[in-house]
């Protein structure tokens, strides 16, 4: 049903009415967000934890399928989704982490299931290692952003720039690969850690787990 352009000049009279009324009483709409950053942070933890045990030889290297449908759908989608909750909130440091480190693990996840799928050819080491370090790259000076923020993102991002260098030159030595493993173990135990910290505070709304956030 189409509408007479008088019916449509009523209704937009009447909705400017409506909202006259609502600014001259002074009611204002608030959309108010949860905190987005336990869920990136849990995200990439339990993700990086899982993935660097079997780097770390504790278990079967056989177990990297567990890995995968993780990298996907926890590390990757529900951490990039969280990166698009933190530019809702105005966060670009949040916004560009937890998007930027979703997107790597639904790529990383991926690439592994179409290599095995025989859809495209394994990447060898080197290209590998050259993919590891521009992710250490990018690390390094998301790092520095850090810096302004708490010294538990301080410990999550700086071992985190170490993990990514040393998983590209563990794709050419075990030992090395094994070190990245507990390495990467340490560094997921901080994210997760952050991650608990904001949830246990804001639940019982007293800082019970320090952060150590940055004075401005």
């Amino acid at each position: 049903m189409s509408l007479s352009p008088e019916d449509l000049r009523q209704r937009l009279e009447k909705m400017q009415r409506e909202l006259d009324q609502i600014k001259s009483g002074g009611v204002a709409v608030v959309e108010k967000l949860a905190n987005p950053a336990p869920l990136g942070l849990a995200g990439f933890g339990l993700t990086t934890l899982i993935l660097n045990i079997v780097n770390a030889d504790l278990i079967d290297k056989a177990s990297i399928g567990m890995v995968l449908p993780v990298g996907l759908f926890y590390g990757g989608l529900a951490q990039f989704m969280a990166g698009m909750w933190e530019m809702k909130k105005n966060n670009t440091f949040g916004f560009t982490a937890f998007s930027s480190f979703g997107a790597f693990w639904m790529a990383l996840a991926i690439m592994v299931i179409l290599e095995d799928a025989e859809v495209i050819a394994p990447v060898p080491k080197e290209g590998m290692s050259v993919l590891l370090g521009a992710w250490g790259l990018f690390t390094a000076y998301m790092t520095i952003g850090t810096l302004k923020i708490s010294r538990a993102l301080q410990v999550v991002f700086a071992t985190l720039t170490i993990l990514f260098f040393l998983l590209a030159f563990g794709e050419h030595n075990e030992t090395v690969m094994k070190i990245a493993g507990w390495e990467g173990i340490f560094c997921a135990f901080t994210a997760l850690y952050a991650s608990a910290a904001q949830v246990i505070n804001e639940t019982w709304g007293e800082y019970l787990l320090p952060l150590g956030p940055v004075k401005k």
